[in-house]
């Protein structure tokens, strides 16, 4: 049995991510804004709910399939993009690619990533989302879509709560660009991430793929600042979903009125998300803002709970409550850092396997039969 496969949940690969990953990566993973309030919540909001299981159910094969979009995976997850993941591992977003390949589910793309666009359309026949934030340059952010569009990805995420980077102090104190510069610090925390160096060292220069190849090392906060649009709106949303041409994702609602709003402009689903506390803080934790928001909408759009999914109960409890789905990246980007594909694999290997197990303890057989009579607040 190798090290990755001794971790048994997605804290085991989150200490092997630090141990292997340079501080700055793995502040970078790890890190939410201010004073991290947020960050915190996200999963412990999952701690004041509680599961009421059935028994003598004959549960032994429970069906973990579901349909998103109109497409159907084998599991009511997939990845959430996530920027850069070459920095993390010289794998980069191949590795997580993969991993949701592997387990039949979708994988989503970030406009920021350090892998090209085309490069993992080829990688799987998985299906593939792609992940946009809007660029001052409506020509860059059209060339996107067509990319996109080219290559095979069947839905658009529009991430619309960065509108500016919010206040994620671990990065500027460890000096965060991509590509990364190196200082005295860097070299000093490099030492104790000898496995990290080595791949940096001996791999091509860590970029955004998808951007220039002139762009000089930047932080994200430099880089969103500059280049990104904090006066999109909703009727340049529309706009957006004129020129994509297909289903579509907003991602960033914590807000009933919001998520009508997604609706009537025409996104096909609403991913509940707070950027994984990573910008404002004291923002409410998705899966607190799912009931409110799923007896808004009703049927009308599908909803993923996208923040703090560490375990298979974490996913029922979402699911009980009214999602369609979940999202996460934390969980495979620890198993990155710590061992690159396998390493996401892994991750997500541990959450399917949990979440077959928790559905066998609940007592049913598929994800259509979960709902909230299974879920109650703690102590009502």
């Amino acid at each position: 049995m190798s090290k990755i496969d001794k971790c048994l949940n997605i804290e085991d690969l989150r200490i092997a991510a630090r141990r292997r990953a340079h501080k700055m990566v793995f502040d970078y993973i790890d890190g939410g804004a201010d004073d991290e309030k947020t960050l915190a919540q996200n999963s412990a909001a999952f701690d004041d709910l509680e599961l009421y299981y059935r028994v003598l159910s004959s549960t032994d094969t429970p069906d973990t399939s579901t349909t998103l979009l109109g497409t159907k995976i084998d599991v009511p997850f997939i990845l959430s993009p996530a920027a850069g993941n070459r920095l993390f591992h010289h794998d980069g977003e191949r590795g997580p690619a993969k991993a949701a390949d592997k387990a039949g589910t979708i994988y989503s793309l970030s406009s920021f990533s350090s892998v090209s666009i085309e490069e993992i359309s080829r990688l799987t026949k998985g299906p593939k989302w792609f992940q946009l934030y809007i660029w001052k340059d409506r020509g860059l952010v059209k060339e996107m879509m067509d990319r996109a569009k080219a290559a095979g990805y069947t839905a658009l995420i529009l991430t619309v709560d960065l509108p500016i980077t919010g206040n994620r102090e671990r990065d500027p104190r460890n000096g965060l660009s991509v590509p990364p510069t190196i200082g005295l610090k860097q070299i000093w925390h490099g030492l104790q991430a000898p496995y990290w160096c080595w791949d940096y060292l001996t791999k091509p220069e860590i970029r955004y793929a998808n951007l220039s190849d002139e762009l000089s090392a930047v932080s994200l906060q430099e880089y969103v600042s500059t280049q990104l649009d904090p006066s999109f709106n909703w009727d340049d949303a529309q706009w957006l979903l004129g020129e994509w041409g297909g289903p579509a994702v907003l991602k960033g609602v914590v807000r009933a009125d919001d998520a009508l709003k997604a609706v009537k402009t025409g996104f096909k689903a609403v991913a509940i998300s707070n950027h994984g506390g990573r910008q404002l803080d004291t923002s409410p934790a998705p899966i607190s803002c799912l009931p409110t928001i799923r007896d808004a909408v009703g049927d009308s759009v599908e909803l993923i709970v996208d923040g703090g999914i560490r375990r298979g109960t974490d996913i029922i409890k979402a699911l009980a409550l009214g999602a369609d789905a979940v999202s996460f990246a934390r969980p495979y980007l620890f198993g990155l850092a710590a061992a690159g594909e396998q390493g996401a694999i892994r991750a997500i290997d541990i959450m399917v396997e949990a979440l077959k197990r928790d559905m066998t303890l609940l007592g049913v057989k598929s994800i259509k039969e979960i709902d909230r009579s299974f879920v109650g607040k703690k102590g009502s």
